[in-house]
């Protein structure tokens, strides 16, 4: 997903204006994580890759910068949000989970935003889904995505 090429609909637009939510970064990146353990069910499955060592090694790549993580809240009450690993301009997501309607849609948009005026190049989705390509993401071939990487 190109941060220039995220589609908002009427609907998110509206949501954007209201207001009702409040989006923050880094700000509480272990309940986000461990949001998303939970809200996939990725804790609790065998042979799952979000169990407490992989929450645990990326609270560490986040202490150290490399990890982010993207929060909503209605109120006080965390809502929404993802994680993911950052390397130069690229953003790669790992996990996202939505308590409340639009909520991970919210922070996608917000985020993009973000990387747009800070110059970001690319949020990598990791997976292709009707979802995702409703708000503007797009396969690319291995050549772009690794030109993409190289890029200062």
């Amino acid at each position: 997903m190109f941060p220039s090429e995220v589609h908002v609909s009427h609907s998110m637009r509206s949501l954007l204006k209201n207001r009702k939510y409040r989006v923050t970064f880094n700000s509480n990146f272990n309940a986000v994580i461990n949001a998303c353990s939970v809200a996939n069910n990725r804790n609790m499955e065998d042979g799952a890759w979000l169990g407490p060592e992989m929450i645990g090694a990326y609270s560490l790549l986040h202490e150290m910068g490399v990890a982010s993580s993207v929060e909503v809240w209605n109120g006080q009450r965390l809502v929404g949000g993802f994680y993911g690993v950052v390397r130069k301009r690229c953003f790669f997501g790992e996990s996202m989970f939505s308590l409340e309607p639009n909520a991970s849609k919210l922070a996608l948009i917000v985020f993009a935003q973000k990387m747009m005026d800070e110059g970001g190049l690319l949020i990598d989705c990791q997976v292709e889904s009707e979802h995702l390509a409703s708000m503007g993401a797009r396969f690319i071939d291995y050549k772009t995505y690794m030109d993409l990487l190289n890029t200062d």
